[in-house]
């Protein structure tokens, strides 16, 4: 089961710094540990840390990304 809905606003105004953590932490399965994860082959190093400017509330996540796909060209 789901801790935060898909559904749910994931905006950096409608959730609070645990939520946001919470948000990160599921969408990168970091429970499953590091071997399902693909920030470090994707050159983002640790991806968790990748989204800290979102979980601090300074970057809203597609913020995060955008930054991440314009510095390795991804599109």
């Amino acid at each position: 089961m789901e801790i935060f809905p898909k559904h749910q606003s994931k905006l950096i105004k409608d959730t609070t710094r645990e939520e946001r953590e919470e948000i990160v932490r599921q969408s990168l399965r970091c429970a499953e540990g590091c071997e399902n994860c693909t920030g470090c082959a994707l050159g983002a190093g640790d991806a968790f840390e990748m989204y800290r400017p979102y979980i601090d509330g300074k970057l809203e996540i597609r913020e995060v990304n955008q930054r991440f796909h314009a510095r390795y060209h991804i599109h």
